[in-house]
């Protein structure tokens, strides 16, 4: 009896001319933007910095205007370049839109901001080495320049009339402050056990300890800069309304989604989903806490149940580990096939304590593995599983790390753009959302308490969909909460009474939505575009639907605008 030969490895899709561009674009992205290719994990750039003057942002533009022209001239060769052009298209058309109406030059919020990300950054570099530290000392003695750089552009913004709201000036004020104090981060950082481990026995230690703590000092300082001129002179021009408006934020909308929608049926769409969500979540509640038992009886059960209960961060991270790790084991080679380095996540307590948890995706040789990150808030000791479950499968697998995993090892068929670099959130928080529901419909959740975790996260997701577009947009509210027109007032009670979280989370999440237009609703937007591409293709596939295959087939395409994947998955 003679055994079969194994199966010829598939030879690498060749590389086309439009790869060439793409692979160039990302080359000089991470010239002009060595925080984006920090982010990225393309080696190279930890000891740069980038700069955020109004001339940076000019420089960005250029580059996405010479790309789009060289992108003129060439054909597709085959599928996965006929993706590419669309999203390319797609993705430095709209960042140029972006730019000729100044809006990059304006960006201020309590979350996604220079004011964050240029604190931000050090989580991710690399801490390893006496010359990773070289690196982030560098970086740190570069940052009051980038500062300036950032001062200069909003000064710019403002000469042309835009300037972030009034509260979220306040809240980079208070972010500044915290960052500039006795307390900063930037402190603790330089002098903590990561720089002392690495340093031990290194022969420039001391020069490398010196150049750390003057760049320490000098970021604390420039932060203090930075509040002075958000207080002292941003302030006086920011204007009190919220909301952006209808135009901005159809600009806003399509930026995160990667696609154009109808934003009142949107909105109509927002309202009943959340009703629906409500009616699912009380019928589950009555399961654990008995008939007649509202949600927050039920939450209060289980908050009160040990089954779920989790004491310290140590405990925490563990159980976040074993439940991503068991995921994995699970769902590979049944519902997906992960491949090697995929197979991997770590799971960590962040060194932010803003409440938040959020996923870093790989570098490019996987040096640094994926992360899930849970940024846990002062004095918080104790964790409800319950609440949880569904979050580590949105962050892990099959969410986010399946995700962007499976786009970074996919280098035989995409060029490094479609890999590292283009990322939308409709499409990767649409994801993620949609694995949620998918790991319930596979029985993952179906412990009462675990789906009424999920419940709940989908509850909020839905009401942020009718915060952000009835604030931004003025829509009419309900009845039940108020009537008349939408505004930031009469919207915390409506978000307060969906977000079954404590007030300080609540009240983080309402800034975010007010200064971050388009954002929130991204998530749930994008599930149900997923949703619905996924009901067109299985529709066209009748009785020959294969689930698995769609999801590979649709992963296979990294992050593009959701028009883009849905067209490519017709």
């Amino acid at each position: 009896m003679t055994s079969a030969s194994p199966s010829p490895t598939p030879a690498p899709r060749p590389r086309t001319a439009i790869d060439d561009v793409a692979d160039a674009y990302v080359a000089q992205v991470a010239r002009l933007d060595p925080l984006t290719a920090t982010a990225a994990g393309l080696p190279g750039h930890d000891d740069r910095m980038t700069d955020l003057s109004p001339a940076g942002h000019d420089a960005q533009a250029d580059l996405d205007r010479a790309t789009l022209r060289s992108l003129e001239t060439l054909e597709p060769a085959d599928d996965v370049d006929r993706v590419t052009l669309a999203a390319m298209r797609e993705r430095l058309g709209l960042a140029l839109e972006l730019h000729e109406a100044g809006e990059p030059l304006a960006q201020l919020n309590n979350i996604a901001s220079p004011v964050q990300g240029l604190r931000d950054i050090f989580d991710v570099m690399p801490t390893g080495t006496d010359e990773a530290w070289e690196n982030i000392a560098a970086r740190l003695n570069l940052l009051p320049g980038a500062v300036d750089g950032y001062v200069a552009s909003l000064r710019e913004a403002a000469r042309r009339g835009n300037v972030a709201a009034i509260r979220q000036v306040r809240e980079g004020v208070a972010q500044a402050r915290t960052l500039a104090g006795a307390d900063s981060f930037f402190t603790a950082f330089v002098q903590g056990p990561e720089a002392a481990a690495a340093l031990d026995g290194s022969a420039s230690a001391s020069l490398v300890r010196k150049d750390l703590e003057r760049g320490a000092t000098a970021a604390r300082e420039a932060y203090g800069r930075l509040a002075a001129f958000l207080e002292d002179e941003l302030a006086a021009q920011a204007p009190a309304a919220d909301a952006v408006g209808r135009e901005r934020y159809g600009l806003f909308s399509r930026q995160f989604l990667g696609a154009t929608v109808d934003l009142d049926e949107t909105y109509a769409w927002g309202l009943d989903e959340l009703a629906r969500i409500v009616a699912e979540q009380t019928a589950v509640a009555q399961e654990i806490a008995g008939p007649g038992a509202s949600v927050q009886d039920a939450v209060a059960a289980l908050e009160a149940d040990p089954r779920y209960q989790l004491h310290g961060t140590d405990a925490l991270r563990a159980w976040m580990q074993e439940t991503a790790d068991r995921a994995i084991a699970d769902l590979d080679g049944v519902h997906f096939d992960i491949s090697g380095p995929v197979r991997t996540i770590e799971c960590l307590i962040a060194p932010t304590q803003t409440g938040g948890i959020y996923y870093t995706p790989p570098s490019d040789d996987f040096s640094r593995p994926g992360r899930m990150w849970w940024s846990v808030p002062p004095g918080v000791t104790e964790f409800g599983t319950w609440r949880e479950k569904t979050t580590v499968f949105h962050e892990g697998v099959p969410g986010h790390h399946l995700q962007c995993a499976q786009a970074v090892v996919a280098r035989d068929t995409l060029n490094s753009w479609r890999r590292l670099l283009c990322w939308v959130s409709g499409h990767g928080e649409g994801w993620a959302l949609y694995a949620e529901k998918l790991m319930d419909d596979l029985g993952y959740l179906d412990d009462p308490g675990d789906r009424l975790g999920m419940l709940d996260a989908q509850r909020m997701r839905a009401a942020r969909v009718v915060f952000d577009i009835g604030v931004h947009l003025g829509l009419q509210a309900p009845q039940q909460w108020g009537g008349g027109r939408w505004d930031a007032e009469k919207a915390w009670p409506f978000l307060a009474a969906n977000v079954n979280m404590n007030e300080g989370f609540v009240r983080f999440e309402y800034n975010r939505y007010l200064g971050w237009p388009g954002q929130a609703p991204s998530y749930k937007v994008g599930q149900r575009l997923w949703e619905q591409a996924r009901d067109e293709a299985r529709a066209a596939a009748g009785e020959a639907w294969d689930a698995k295959a769609f999801h590979a087939r649709a992963l296979s395409l990294g992050s593009v605008g959701l028009d883009v994947l849905r067209s490519a998955l017709a």
